[in-house]
């Protein structure tokens, strides 16, 4: 099966699918599947443009909305997550995941589904360490504080993707694992981002969610964007059992979609010629949705997991066998996700703009049917009850910028004192346009160790060739052709060594067909970009 995958897409759907056709005619057949990571930037309106958190005049229409009023339908099934630029309202509608249009899925907060056999994870959001064991509690409309904490990552979506024991063939997250840097060609990364370099020689560049989700669901393949640059990584886990083979994860992250930028890769992916062609739910994690219904939290206040500590009756939420056949049964053992895609706000129309189109808290009827199925609680229903009860949302319209703070609260299972951090990424555009702290992705010295297995050259060769099959793109957005040079670690197990091509070439000597100074570091110091159509984006807390 051929799989697409997309970094950043800050709503360029028409050039990501132009391109796929592109990619199509040049390469050996069609295109099974497209998989986006995130900052996807569902937006119908005006109103979901104002629930973007980025500056007033980098918010633009992009081209979402034509496949939203059904004018245009995605060529290929999409199946996409959220990162920390997405119109927020909408995909709150879907906090189980749903279409956002035809033909193309939200994964929602975090989810898994079913793909002819291939099994697909993501969480959507990026890590910020003050809003992490909080409950989902914004709500449009949305006020300064909380247009930016509604896609901060939850312990919530964590504790129930770490629930799962089946295999994950591919997991998405928008922004990066902690530590992958460490099992690729980290050189070239800091050559290409040399801002990062004190975060990684810190071990602090990155989610240490994502990071702990990797350690525990060992995908065969991880994606990643939000740092908007091209970087492969391959990590061999340890074998829990001396009988058990070790299992491995090929890690790729991709750019944002520009001209000359490395935002797409075709890889081939294995799958099961007798499954269905269609989207399918996976019974394990709908089990596990049921299981933990009851841990849904819609407050501010921190809260932890339960765990095995002598303090919950319960701490083991995974999914039985006869949870996943009562799960079965109330589908009546038809696992395909209905297409079943409505429209629920008013379609943006060029000729007559809306700028004062009001902010509602939606029920999605995908949502509500969803949960009747399942017999769990739509998030937007207690939310609601909870906004009348005790007036939990505040008016964005008329709130005063309030930066969200950690000061005063319990402290996180996760070190994040960034207070000797302050990288600025010269390629993004700060919500104040100020090069501040940022401590989403420089959040600090994490008391996780996550134990691994350096790659073998053998699986170094075999994976530079993975990413390196099919780039095939237009004119203008051509590329260069060198994927993972070094990528892997050397014979001798030390990063940085040469890594040999299948055909006993070393990668490292491979002539570059350099068609953009793109990744020049001079001219990366003497140039910021400030692209107003396609901004790369950020706040002061939020980085990318």
């Amino acid at each position: 099966m051929r799989v697409a995958v997309a970094g950043c897409c800050h709503g360029e759907l028409d050039k990501i699918y132009e391109t796929l056709a592109l990619a199509e005619r040049r390469g050996p057949g069609p295109i099974d599947l497209l998989l986006c990571c995130g900052d996807f930037q569902a937006v119908r309106n005006e109103a979901d443009l104002r629930c973007m958190a980025v500056p007033p005049k980098y918010r633009h229409m992009q081209t979402f909305y034509r496949y939203y009023s059904g004018e245009k339908k995605a060529p290929v099934l999409t199946i996409f997550i959220g990162g920390n630029h997405e119109a927020s309202n909408h995909l709150q509608e879907l906090p189980y995941g749903g279409w956002v249009a035809p033909n193309i899925y939200y994964l929602g907060l975090a989810g898994v589904v079913k793909y002819r056999g291939v099994r697909i994870g993501g969480i959507s959001g990026i890590f910020k360490s003050h809003d992490y064991r909080k409950g989902h509690f914004e709500c449009p409309p949305y006020n300064a504080a909380t247009i930016r904490s509604i896609y901060h990552v939850r312990n919530i979506e964590v504790y129930k993707l770490k629930q799962l024991k089946q295999p994950m063939d591919i997991f998405l997250s928008h922004d990066w694992p902690r530590s992958i840097y460490h099992y690729g060609n980290k050189k070239q990364l800091l050559k290409t981002k040399s801002f990062f370099r004190q975060e990684v020689e810190n071990n602090t560049l990155g989610s240490p969610a994502a990071s702990e989700l990797l350690e525990h669901l060992k995908p065969t393949y991880w994606f990643s964007a939000h740092l908007h640059v091209k970087f492969a990584a391959l990590m061999q886990h340890q074998a829990k059992d001396k009988g058990q083979s070790a299992k491995a994860t090929r890690f790729l992250a991709l750019d944002k979609c520009l001209p000359h930028r490395d935002f797409l890769q075709v890889i081939e992916i294995e799958h099961d010629p007798s499954a269905p062609d269609y989207l399918e739910y996976d019974t394990e994690w709908l089990a596990i949705l049921r299981a933990t219904n009851d841990l849904m939290n819609v407050t501010e206040h921190l809260w932890n997991m339960p765990e095995n500590n002598g303090l919950h009756t319960r701490w083991d939420y995974s999914a039985t066998k006869e949870a996943m056949n009562e799960v079965l049964e109330k589908l009546n053992h038809d696992l395909k996700v209905p297409c079943n895609f409505s429209v629920t706000a008013a379609c943006y129309d060029p000729s007559k703009p809306q700028t004062q189109m009001q902010l509602v808290h939606r029920i999605n009827p995908q949502t509500t049917e969803f949960c009747a199925q399942l017999g769990i609680t739509d998030i937007n229903i207690r939310l609601q009850k909870a906004k009348e009860e005790q007036h939990l949302c505040g008016d964005y319209e008329e709130q005063d910028d309030v930066q969200s703070n950690d000061s005063g609260e319990d402290p996180s299972e996760y070190n994040t004192d960034t207070s000797a951090l302050s990288s600025i990424n010269p390629d993004e555009i700060m919500l104040d346009e100020e090069e501040e702290y940022d401590d989403s992705i420089v959040s600090a010295h994490s008391d996780m160790n996550t134990p691994s297995v350096e790659p073998s050259s053998d699986q170094a060769s075999d994976f530079s060739a993975s990413f390196s099959d099919i780039r095939i793109l237009p004119g203008s957005m051509t590329v260069s052709s060198d994927d993972t040079s070094g990528s892997p670690v050397g014979k001798e197990g030390n990063r940085g060594d040469p890594v040999e091509l299948g055909d006993g070439k070393d990668l490292t000597n491979v002539p570059l067909k350099r068609l953009s100074d793109e990744h020049e570091p001079e001219q990366r110091k003497k140039i910021k970009r400030r692209n107003q159509a396609i901004y790369a984006a950020v706040d002061n807390d939020d980085t990318a």
